[in-house]
This record gives structure tokens, sequence and C-alpha cells, in this order.
């Protein structure tokens, strides 16, 4: 008997993957494009929002539901992070280069930061709802563990 023949053989460990688990692929960043734009994550079609910053009950093209989305405060952490990080340095710049009067810079930097803020949320949020959907988060997952109901 030779060394080969007394070594057990093993089988290469199955890897779980989103391809392999059987379910529905869903790309992320196509998702997220789709979100940002208003639409639909699951088809690019169907409206995602029935007003301003209300979530739609679900897709109206592909029946996709989406009262499952927990997007709570996150969207509006990021506009402030985004808004803050262009309007800030902005004004740091004008600042210490040109010295403008106060009155003028408030002029300037509280528009620009409210217009900014109202153009940025509805996309933002879009791009939240579509990450919880393509990551199958609060309940978007087809097959939940047996025994715990989705949240």
């Amino acid at each position: 008997m030779d060394a080969m023949s007394t070594t057990p053989t093993t089988l290469p460990a199955k890897t779980w993957t989103r391809e392999t688990s059987g379910a529905e692929s869903r790309d992320l960043w196509t998702a997220m494009k789709r979100g940002f734009r208003g639409r639909c994550p699951r088809c690019g079609e169907g409206k995602l929002f029935r007003a301003f910053l209300k979530v739609a009950d679900g897709c109206d093209r592909c029946g996709q539901d989406f009262s499952h989305h927990r997007a709570d405060d996150l969207p509006a952490y990021l506009v402030i992070v985004i808004v803050g990080h262009i309007v800030v340095p902005l004004a740091l710049y004008i600042e210490t280069n040109y010295s403008p009067p106060v009155a003028l810079q408030l002029a300037i930097y509280l528009p620009l930061t409210l217009v900014s803020s109202l153009l940025l949320l509805q996309p933002v949020k879009g791009g939240v709802v579509a990450l919880q959907w393509a990551l199958r988060m609060h309940g978007f997952d087809e097959a939940p563990e047996s025994g715990i109901p989705p949240v």
C-alpha cells in the first residue's frame, strides 16, 4: 500500500456566493444607480417614490414590495456629509483668499447648502433603499431563515 491510498480524499469546500445561493441575482451597483434615479432597483422602470421622500409600497411595473425598507436617518446623514465636504472647503477657500463681508457669505452659503441638500436627499434615499434591496436586508430576502420572521 502506498502513501497515496491511505490518505482520505476531501472534496473542496463549497463557498456561498450570491450566484450559488439559487436566488435572484442582484447587482449592487446597477441597483444603486437605479435607486439614485428614483427607479425600482429590480426592474429599473417603475417609480421608487410616490412623493418627495415617501417610498412607494411597491413597484407598479414588476410588483417588487418596498414596504420592508428601513432607510430611517441614513440618507440625511449622508447628505450632510456630502454637502459639508463641498460647502466647507469652498467657504474656507473664499474666506482665506478673498475675505468678503459676512453678510455676503451668508447670502451665498446658506442657500447653496439648502438647495444642494434638497436636491441630494431623494437620490440618496433611493440609493439607500436600493442598497438594502440588493443586499437582501430588512425583509427584501425571498427566503428568510426558517422560524425567523422578516422585520
